[in-house]
């Protein structure tokens, strides 16, 4: 046992895996570049705030928190003196007891998908928990566990790729476009993380795939010894579940089962994350009909594609959790036409023209906001009116007074959210403010 640990970044994650492995009777060393005050850490844990001193390095093990680059000065120290770095996910899963994980991944639509899939899985077999990227740390939950516990993780590119000997029973891959591309610097690399959730599974697994994901098409291949199980909107499977003219199928070599639940989330990406959720908790052996009846009642995620009101006669929508161009791609979709969007916040490396035609076809016009509205308006001249509003309560304004009924409103920046808010969340919850407020 690894007497001491060093904990790097103290964010949700690094606090929880620091507590857990002071209470655990291992030192603790944790340092943060930036300033902070934590009144929830563990009084055992030694800090350090401000940056990252070599004091980290007399560590035995160093617990790295997702978002920090491998590359970062005190960890090319650390891989010279063979120092172990591993993620609070990769200390955790040593320390917890459980029955089966269900892992969930994708570049969007991971947390609603977990979500549900969660709801699923309570229901039928209460002792279960979600954690990952979604919830509570999987640190924080150690303790809680048992050998009857039934774990759903949402996990990241991020802490994929800090976990390569990550193994889980259930594996559900759901797509996978260009994002993160600041942090893994190729698509290759990002490919590679992604990978991560099915590669050291064994043939007792499943490795749950979207059928009509390009990439995840082709990279399932590498799931050698798992059973792989497709999902598809538009192909029917002898061995897999598909969407069938308002049914849902699910086949086997022995079974046709159809459930026929009803849908309140809308989007063809949301009929992609049930069909993904509907898989993985049937191989985990939730009987059909708790599936069916956990999904008539699923009303969706806070910030995605989230409804707020109606006003006279025009739709309001939050979809905050956009942070990329393919989710407000899969937004846009969601809807017909007669679109009045707010785009903009901080910029993550990537071009917004695929954005081009739907902007064309749906979209009356954009409003701008934060870091990025001049790229924007730059990748998308032509296609639409642009609205220079700087933040989102401008935009809301504005927007209050041009819109006629049958409009729809949507906040889906295609950006990150760190020019102007904390976190996704915040920016959501301000704009549903505003919204409330008209």
């Amino acid at each position: 046992m690894n007497k001491s640990i060093g904990v790097l970044g103290l964010g949700k994650s690094g606090v929880a895996v620091a507590n857990l492995a002071a209470e655990l009777g291992y030192n603790v060393f944790a340092s943060d570049s930036k300033n902070k005050s934590i009144e929830i850490l563990n009084k055992k844990v030694i800090t350090e705030f401000g940056e990252h001193s070599g004091k980290i390095l007399n560590s035995d093990v160093i617990i790295k928190s997702p978002g920090i680059c491998l590359d970062i000065p005190i960890l090319k120290k650390a891989r010279k003196l063979e120092i172990p770095v591993i993620s609070e996910i990769s200390f955790s899963l040593k320390k917890l007891k459980y029955k089966k994980i269900i892992a969930i991944t994708g570049t969007n639509g991971k947390t609603t998908t977990a979500d549900l899939t969660s709801k699923i899985v309570k229901l039928f077999y209460k002792n279960s928990i979600i954690s990952g990227n979604i919830g509570y740390p999987l640190a924080d939950e150690v303790l809680k566990t048992t050998k009857d516990t039934i774990i759903i993780l949402e996990l990241s590119s991020y802490q994929l790729e800090d976990t390569p000997d990550f193994r889980a029973n259930i594996s559900v891959l759901l797509n996978i476009t260009p994002d993160h591309l600041e942090h893994h610097k190729t698509m290759k690399a990002y490919i590679k993380a992604k990978k991560n959730i099915f590669m050291n599974q064994n043939n007792e697994d499943f490795t749950i795939v979207n059928y009509d994901d390009e990439i995840c098409r082709i990279i399932f291949k590498k799931a050698k010894t798992s059973k792989v199980v497709f999902f598809s909107r538009t192909v029917a499977f002898k061995n897999g579940v598909f969407y069938d003219n308002g049914d849902i199928v699910i086949a086997t070599r022995n079974k046709h089962i159809v459930i026929q639940p009803k849908i309140n989330i809308v989007g063809v990406h949301n009929m992609e994350n049930i069909l993904a959720a509907v898989a993985a908790s049937y191989v985990a052996g939730v009987d059909p009909n708790t599936i069916e009846e956990v999904i008539s009642k699923y009303q969706g995620m806070e910030h995605r594609i989230e409804f707020v009101r109606t006003l006279s006669g025009v739709n309001y929508y939050n979809d905050s959790k956009s942070t990329n161009v393919d989710s407000t791609k899969v937004a846009l979709k969601s809807f017909e036409k007669n679109i009045l969007i707010i785009m903009g916040g901080r910029d993550k490396g990537f071009s917004y023209t695929p954005l081009a035609k739907l902007v064309t076809q749906k979209v009356k016009s954009i409003f701008l906001i934060g870091e990025a509205s001049d790229k924007i308006k730059r990748d998308l001249k032509g296609v639409t009116v642009f609205v220079d509003a700087k933040d989102i309560g401008n935009a809301v304004n504005q927007i209050f007074r041009v819109v006629v009924p049958g409009d729809t409103v949507l906040l889906s920046p295609a950006c990150a959210s760190f020019d102007q808010f904390k976190d996704f969340e915040e920016r959501g919850k301000f704009f549903k403010q505003i919204v409330y407020n008209l």
